[in-house]
C-alpha cells in the first residue's frame, strides 16, 4: 500500500497517522499516513508543525486531523471558481476546501480517496480525506481534511482521465502523450503502479482507455482533425485500427468490455477484437459525451443535429446497441447539455433537463420512465467552461448541482424522490464522487441517518465517469463547443 500521504503539498497543513481506538473489535489499528505516536486532532481541524526560522521544526509534536469512522464515508468533490469544495456524500455538509487559481477540472483517480486536478502543469493529486484500510477479515475507515498533494502527473494540457479495470489512464492533449498506471497507486506518482507510456503520432484532443486484457485503445488525429482509434497489444503493436470516425471524441464502456467511441457522423464501436462503424440516421448527427455501465449493452450519448439543437441545448440522445451494432435516437421533451448525461443502478439512461428534470429512460426501448423535478428551469450558458446544472450518478443515487442557487441535491430515482438538498457558499461547476472503501472491497456505510440508498456503488462508468464511476469510470466529455477546450 503506498503512502496515503505523499509528498504533501508545501504551505498547508501537516497531518499525520494517529493510533485510534477500534470500533470494530480490534485492539487498535494505525492508519498508514504517518507515525503511530501521533495526537489525534479534532475532527476537521489540522494543526500544522512549529515552525522556526530555518523552517518546520523536525522534533515538535504533530497533531493529526485523522478521525476514524464506524463506516465507509464517501464524499463529493466539487470545482468552483477559486478552488475544490468538498462535501460528505450523505449529508451534504461541507467537510473543507482547497483554494486553486484559474478554471479547475477533476476526475476521480480511481483508488477511492483521490481526485485528479487538471490545472497549470499537469494533472494534481487531491486527497479528499476519505479511505479505507483492509485488517483481516474486515477493514478500518478514516476520514481527514481534504490535501492537496505535491504529486503531479506532468501534462502540457491535461485532458480525459479514463479510469477502467484497475488502470487510470491520462492524456496529455499538448503533446499526445498517454500514460497508464494502476489506479491503487496514483498518489505515489507518475512512476509507480506499473506505468505503461505511449505518445501518439501527432498530438491532439484525444483520449485513451486500456482493457483488461492489456489491450490500449487510442484515438488518432493532430489539432486540426482526429481521425479514428488505433487498439494496441501489451507489447505496443497494433491489433486492430479503424479511420472511419471523423471528429472522434468521447469514450464509454459496456457490459462485456465494448467500447465506443463518439465520431460526428455516428459511433465506433470496439468489441472481439475488431472495429465497426455504425452511422448516425442524419447525415450531421454528431456524438461526443458517452456514458456506459456494466448492467447495460447500451451506451448513451448525446446527439447533436442542426435540426435539434436550440439555446436550449440539443433535445435529442443517442442509444447505442454494442451487442446489435445499431443506433436508436430518442427524442426528449427538454434540451439538455454535455453535462446533463447519467446511469441509473440498473443501466437506466439518465438525462438532467434544461426543464430541471431529471428523465429516467429505458436504455432498451428508449422509453422516458419518469420525469423528476429537481431544479428550477434553466438556460445554456453561452460558455462551456460556465457552471450549469450538473449530474453525476454516485454511490447509488443521482447528485444534482444547482449553481444558480448556490445548492446540491441528492435523489432517489427509484422512488423518484429528493432525499436531500445541501446549501453551499459557491456556485459549483464539475463534480466528482470518491467511494472512501478500502481497496479490494466495499464496506458497510455510516449507518447515522445522513445516508440514503441500499450502498451499492453505481457502475454507471465501469463503463466514466463517471464520470463515477468512478469507479466509476466517468468517460464523460468535459467541452461542448464542437467538442473541443
Amino acid at each position: 500500500m503506498s503512502h496515503p500521504f505523499p509528498h504533501r503539498h508545501r504551505g498547508l497543513a501537516v497531518a499525520a497517522a494517529a493510533v485510534l481506538t477500534l470500533l470494530t473489535g480490534c485492539a487498535a489499528a494505525t492508519p498508514s499516513g504517518g507515525p503511530s505516536s501521533a495526537t489525534v486532532g479534532s475532527p476537521g481541524t489540522s494543526t500544522p508543525a512549529t515552525e522556526t526560522e530555518s523552517g518546520t521544526d523536525a522534533d515538535a509534536p504533530v497533531t493529526s486531523d485523522i478521525t476514524e469512522a464506524p463506516a465507509v464515508r464517501p464524499r463529493l468533490a466539487l470545482s468552483y471558481d477559486g478552488g475544490v469544495a468538498v462535501l460528505d456524500a450523505g449529508s451534504l455538509e461541507l467537510v473543507g476546501t482547497v483554494a486553486l487559481d484559474g478554471f479547475v477540472r477533476l476526475n476521480a483517480a480511481g483508488d477511492g480517496r483521490h481526485a485528479l486536478v487538471s490545472t497549470t502543469g499537469g494533472f494534481h493529486v487531491l486527497d479528499v480525506g476519505t479511505w479505507g484500510e483492509a485488517h483481516g477479515d474486515h477493514a478500518h475507515y478514516f476520514n481527514a481534511a481534504p490535501l492537496l498533494t505535491d504529486v503531479v502527473f506532468p501534462a502540457e494540457m491535461p485532458g480525459h482521465v479514463v479510469v477502467h479495470a484497475g488502470r487510470t489512464v491520462l492524456f496529455d492533449d499538448g503533446t499526445g502523450t498517454v500514460l497508464a498506471v494502476d489506479s491503487s497507486a496514483v498518489s505515489a506518482g507518475p512512476a509507480a503502479g506499473d506505468p505503461r507510456g505511449l505518445t501518439t503520432p501527432e498530438a491532439h484532443h484525444g483520449v485513451a482507455v486500456e482493457l483488461s486484457d492489456g489491450t490500449m485503445l487510442v484515438t488518432e488525429g493532430n489539432q486540426e482533425r482526429r481521425t479514428g482509434v488505433r487498439a494496441l497489444g501489451a507489447d505496443g503493436e497494433v491489433r486492430a485500427e479503424s479511420t472511419q470516425c471523423p471528429g472522434v471524441h468521447g469514450e464509454a464502456v459496456a457490459a462485456g468490455e465494448a467500447v465506443v467511441f463518439g465520431c460526428t457522423d455516428g459511433a465506433l464501436v470496439y468489441a472481439d477484437g475488431g472495429f465497426t462503424k455504425i452511422d448516425s440516421p442524419d447525415a450531421d448527427g454528431r456524438l461526443g459525451t458517452l456514458v456506459g455501465s456494466s448492467a447495460s449493452g447500451v451506451v448513451l450519448g448525446d446527439y447533436t443535429s442542426e435540426s435539434h439543437v436550440t439555446a436550449d441545448g440539443t433535445s435529442q440522445i443517442a442509444l447505442v446497441d454494442t451487442d446489435s451494432g445499431s443506433m436508436r435516437v430518442v427524442d426528449l421533451p427538454t434540451g439538455y447539455t454535455f453535462r446533463s448525461l447519467g446511469r441509473g443502478t440498473h443501466g437506466e439512461a439518465l438525462v438532467l433537463g434544461t426543464d430541471g428534470a431529471l428523465h429516467a429512460i429505458d436504455p432498451d426501448s428508449g422509453r422516458v420512465m419518469a420525469s423528476i423535478a429537481v431544479v428550477e428551469p434553466w438556460e445554456v450558458p453561452a460558455d462551456w467552461q460556465e457552471p450549469r446544472p450538473t449530474l453525476l450518478v454516485f454511490d447509488g443515487s443521482a447528485y444534482v448541482t444547482d449553481p444558480a442557487r448556490r445548492m446540491v441535491h441528492a435523489v432517489d430515482v427509484e422512488t423518484e424522490q429528493v432525499w436531500r438538498s445541501g446549501e453551499l457558499e459557491v456556485a459549483a461547476n464539475e463534480i466528482v464522487g470518491i467511494t472512501g472503501e478500502a481497496p479490494g472491497g466495499r464496506g458497510e456505510h455510516a449507518d447515522d441517518g445522513d445516508r440514503h440508498g441500499d450502498g451499492h456503488h453505481d457502475d454507471e462508468h465501469d463503463g466514466d465517469h463517471d464520470h463515477e464511476d468512478e469507479d466509476e469510470d466517468d468517460h464523460e466529455d468535459h467541452d461542448h463547443e464542437e467538442h473541443d477546450h
